[in-house]
């Protein structure tokens, strides 16, 4: 697949059945498989936690092209493009989405929930300490005060 600065994929679900009557008793969800060409053999895998109304980043990485799905809560991707445009992919554990930011794309994670947000991120370059592949970044013109949780 080939991704530019940043995408939002509906991920393929299939409902499970119980083995004594094959009533519905849940649901798959297919993140990766090396066929599907989605992500580019993830070197990476690690759980992602937003506590609530925080934000982490926003911050480039320089090489590494990550691939997030919400385990657990409700997260917006705030990404800022090329051209200084910003854009809002919101998900959550309902939904079964997959979002995609580049490398070299400056991106937050913002949690605009009272509950903390469980994120699975997958990765094609894994983290290494001080490798100095993340650079932060700030969006001085962004509308932060939108994500803001009243009584924090």
């Amino acid at each position: 697949m080939n991704v530019k600065e940043f995408s939002s994929i509906k991920l393929e679900t299939h409902e499970t059945k119980d083995v004594r009557d094959n009533h519905t008793n849940g649901e798959l969800t297919i993140i990766w498989r090396d066929w599907d060409k989605i992500i580019n053999d993830p070197e990476m895998i690690y759980l992602n936690s937003v506590n609530p109304g925080e934000i982490k980043g926003p911050h480039i990485h320089k090489n590494r092209t990550s691939y997030f799905f919400c385990l657990q809560g409700k997260m917006v991707i705030v990404i800022k493009d090329k051209n200084g445009k910003y854009h809002e992919i919101e998900a959550d554990s309902e939904t079964s989405k997959l979002i995609i930011v580049s490398n070299g794309t400056a991106a937050a994670i913002v949690n605009p929930s009272n509950n903390i947000t469980k994120i699975l991120v997958m990765a094609d370059i894994s983290w290494k300490p001080n490798d100095n592949e993340m650079e932060n970044t700030t969006f001085d013109d962004y509308d932060w005060k939108k994500w803001e949780i009243s009584g924090k």
